[in-house]
Formats: structure tokens, sequence, C-alpha cells
């Protein structure tokens, strides 16, 4: 991540096979190689880091190595998020730096999972009550950050449960479901979304966001600013 941080760097976490091994397509699957690196609560320098602190929100860097597992693409393990203080579900913001990312958002009942696939500069939100998977489907890094409350905290227990998310992406782009999402649906298809009232724009880098409060308030608020959530899983989706 060095061409795309510039200010102090922790020891990463990294994701190795055993954490994995119950959300994958082949829970038989090995690798002598982490599968991924999660760079957490960055800060360029102390005042960033103080604002950070101060509107309750976090920027990470996550890397995904292309690799494919047993036929598999490499992907995160999968997480929902837990619920605020007004009772709904914490949001995420991600944008991609280099590579290619595919997204797989859905439901906690899989009754709608969505794909959605960014670029450099893409912007991919996810709205309150989707669990997601990042999955890296080219021959090069995946390179991403993100935005999300320092408040909220990973459930992976669903995933875990059902080994994976609705879907599998093969090698080649095949999704494969999951034999244990008996009832979901096809994948639908959406592109990255802006907000441009909101400085989230494609040349806007994520970073930039921070010392706008109004940018970030949806983090920690979503249900003051649901009507941005609308076009991830609204009309902006297109069926392939």
């Amino acid at each position: 991540m060095n061409g795309y941080w510039d200010g102090p760097k922790p020891e990463p976490q990294a994701r190795t096979i055993e954490e994995m091994r119950d959300v994958l397509a082949d829970p038989g699957c090995t690798s002598d190689q982490p599968l991924y690196f999660m760079y957490r609560d960055l800060a360029r320098s102390e005042s960033d880091r103080n604002w950070l602190r101060q509107h309750h929100v976090r920027y990470d860097i996550t890397v995904i190595p292309a690799r494919t597992l047993c036929g598999e693409y490499v992907k995160t393990k999968g997480h929902y998020h837990t619920v605020n203080p007004a009772g709904e579900l914490y949001p995420e913001i991600y944008e991609v730096l280099e590579g290619t990312g595919h997204y797989l958002l859905q439901t906690e009942n899989a009754d709608d999972v969505v794909m959605i696939e960014g670029t450099a500069g893409d912007k991919i939100l996810i709205p309150p009550g989707y669990g997601h998977v990042t999955i890296n489907p080219g021959r090069e890094d995946l390179v991403m950050a993100n935005l999300v409350s320092s408040e909220f905290s990973s459930n992976y227990g669903p995933y875990a449960e059902l080994q994976g998310a609705a879907y599998y992406e093969m090698e080649g782009g095949a999704l494969v479901k999951n034999p244990r999402y008996h009832d979901a649906p096809p994948v639908r298809y959406c592109n990255p979304v802006e907000v441009p009232d909101f400085g989230i724009e494609k040349e806007v880098a994520l970073y930039e966001l921070i010392g706008r409060p109004r940018s970030v308030a949806f983090l920690n608020h979503p249900e003051q600013f649901m009507e941005i959530f609308s076009d991830v899983t609204g009309g902006c989706l297109v069926m392939r």
C-alpha cells in the first residue's frame, strides 16, 4: 500500500486460511500464506486522528492479493454490522485504490443479493441491513480503503454458520450458489454510486472526507440519511 499511504503505518492484521476455512467453497483448501492484510485505524497526522476520534469514525486500508483457493477467488471473510443507538444497522463506505473489487452484499436472510464492481476511484456504499464480502477477481492486488463508525463491531457469525455468502465467485467469474441458502434469489448487479452533496464522488479520495462532518455523519446516524442508500439497493440495479 506504499503508493497510497504516506502516513504512519502500523503492522497489519493478516487473515489466515484457518480463520477463513469456515466460509470457503472448499473448507479443505490449504495455504501457507496470509490471504489478505488489514491496516486499521489509520491517520496521516495527529490532528486527523483527533478529528476521527471526535467524530467516531475509523479509516482503514485492506490489501487482498490476487489468488485463488481451490478454484475460488480470494475474498474477505464477510460480516454484518451491529445496531446503533437509534436501532439502525451501521453502514460503511469503501474506495477502490488499486485493482478491481467485487462487493457481494446480502440481507441477513439473503432475500436480496447484490454485486457491485468497483475499480480505482469508485466508492462502494454498504447500506444498513446488508452484510458484505469483498472479492478480488483480478490479476493484481486489490487495495481498498474504508470509512466506518468506530462504534460498530463486525458480526462474522452468520457467514461462518452458512459457510460463506449466498454465492461463491470461482475462477473465471462464475457465481456458484451456496447450497445452504435454499431460497436465495439470483444476484442483482449494480454500479457504484455517488452522493455529490456529501462529497462522495469518484474523483474525491475517501480520505478527503476527513474534516467534513456532514460527509461522514451518515456513518453513525444512518437513520437521518436513509435517502442516500436508496440508489444502492433500488433503481440503479441492473439485471444481467
